[in-house]
């Protein structure tokens, strides 16, 4: 299991461990942090019980979180977490590691969005640009770095705006209008995407190319 935890001062905090019964040691540091935090763990393949879970949420809620949250694709971890009324998730695989990293990337100039992106709204982000919730047709993203889309990918996305061609574009569902990385322009693909997996956009040779995002942890 992996643990992110995040702070209103934007520091981020990571830590993971394989035995869910010693998570005292790891986690005492956190209990000294003055400041509002958000937790969110990721259980990929792994069967937590409640009686596990039970001990992390004693220990967070003796600090003072204001968000905890479990994604897991493992049906009986977020059996557990339910019964202990933790805001429990289930995802497929790929979709829990591309929450977690959305989470694990975050870095102070960056900008994160909950929520649909509607048509005539603007979102831009002097880092990378976090979005968990769709982008519609007639929306428009952009970001200094990379673009990272939780959710459907339908308007118009800019990342590198800054001229870095190794910048990205990524969603759960990529089917945009229009794709921009620094000066390379591309036109959405006319078919519907037919896979169930993320997908990213890159530069190579002065084009941009779609590819499976496979996300390795």
């Amino acid at each position: 299991m992996k643990i992110v935890i995040n702070d209103k001062s934007k520091n981020l905090k990571i830590t993971s461990f394989d035995n869910v019964n010693n998570i005292h040691e790891n986690l005492k540091k956190f209990s000294l942090i003055n400041c509002e935090l958000e937790v969110k763990f990721f259980a990929i393949n792994e069967t937590i019980s409640s009686h596990q879970l039970s001990k992390l949420k004693n220990f967070f809620n003796n600090i003072n979180v204001f968000s905890l949250r479990l994604y897991s694709n493992n049906r009986d971890t977020i059996i557990a977490g339910k019964f202990l009324k933790v805001d429990s998730i289930y995802l497929k695989e790929q979709e829990v590691k591309a929450k977690q990293l959305l989470f694990e990337k975050r870095k102070e100039d960056d900008l994160l969005l909950q929520g649909t992106v509607r048509s005539g709204d603007r979102i831009s982000s002097d880092g990378n640009l976090f979005i968990v919730g769709d982008v519609n047709p007639g929306a428009f993203v952009s970001a200094k770095k990379n673009i990272y889309v939780w959710g459907k990918l339908l308007g118009i996305a800019f990342a590198g705006k800054g001229g870095n061609k190794n910048a990205s574009i990524s969603s759960l569902y990529l089917n945009p209008l229009q794709l921009r990385i620094a000066d390379v322009v591309a036109i959405g693909p006319k078919d519907k995407p037919k896979n169930n997996y993320p997908e990213i956009a890159v530069v190579d040779e002065q084009t941009i190319n779609i590819k499976p995002y496979i996300i390795e942890t």
